[in-house]
């Protein structure tokens, strides 16, 4: 009876399979090398690799390497113990395609979340806009699953990672400078180029307007009520703030101060006899 009790307790039986004492004590010291190796390898990810990238890739790459490492351990102690997963596998596929069905978008978003840390876009800190969404803000982070984006009113929007993917992305920090234009009518008994002339020389007074690509100025439309000319000026990307909440009250100050005329719609009835 005893000898009886130590044969069996020399195996366990491991989804039908009898897996000896010994194997899966060995089985449990891979596993420990396996997380041993993965928080390494997290750790020299981080000292020498993260530093040339932006922060969301490296951390979601870390979280890649870390537990992909682990997983690649596992499957080495099932296939070293010679565990029959078909059963598993099988039961595994058929919940697999009923939670497939059920997590479409959780996927997507994952698949595109990673696409969009490998094409960067943007980067954090970025001044972003999706035209489609009507989004248009600062890009805080892209996560996994989502990305989240600081708008102007000081709320933080959550966009799906799909949705930003597939969608085009204006990135307004990616250059050094920005223009920004618009448009404002003159009468039609005014001179064009005196106009354009008192226009250039007032926005050319803002601060942070750059000289070099000067300011523009040229005939926009022959509207019904006026002349309308349209404004373009260049300035550092970071200085919106200084110019765009002005720039068209500088062009009225102008035109005032040289006595020209910004009509207003009007009409002309004949009335025959």
């Amino acid at each position: 009876m005893i000898s009886e009790f130590f044969v069996n307790l020399s195996t366990i039986n491991v989804l039908g399979t009898e897996v000896p004492v010994t194997s899966l004590i060995i089985g449990v010291v891979i596993m420990i090398v396996g997380v041993i190796v993965a928080k390494i390898a997290s750790i020299f990810f981080k000292k020498y690799f993260a530093a040339n990238l932006e922060g969301d890739v490296a951390k979601n790459l870390n979280k890649a390497i870390y537990y992909g490492i682990i997983i690649i351990s596992l499957l080495a102690v099932t296939t070293s113990q010679g565990i029959d997963l078909s059963g598993l596998m099988v039961a595994g596929g058929i919940f697999g395609i009923v939670i497939g069905f059920a997590t479409q978008s959780v996927v997507s978003n994952l698949i595109s979340g990673i696409f969009l840390m490998f094409d960067r876009p943007a980067k954090t800190g970025d001044l972003i806009e999706i035209p489609a969404n009507k989004i248009y803000g600062r890009l805080m982070d892209i996560t996994i699953f989502s990305t989240r984006i600081k708008l102007f009113d000081g709320s933080i929007m959550r966009v799906p990672n799909q949705t930003v993917f597939t969608s085009e992305i204006r990135n307004v920090s990616g250059t050094e400078v920005r223009r920004i234009e618009g448009v404002v009518g003159i009468a039609y008994k005014e001179n064009i180029d005196h106009a354009i002339s008192e226009i250039k020389k007032s926005v050319a007074t803002l601060p942070y307007v750059l000289a070099e690509p000067e300011p523009a100025v040229w005939v926009e439309q022959l509207a019904d009520s006026g002349v309308n000319l349209r404004v373009l000026i260049w300035f550092p990307r970071d200085d919106w703030d200084y110019v765009g909440p002005v720039l068209m009250k500088k062009v009225k100050e102008a035109l005032d101060g040289a006595g020209i005329e910004i009509p207003f719609p009007q009409r002309t009835v004949w009335l025959q006899k």
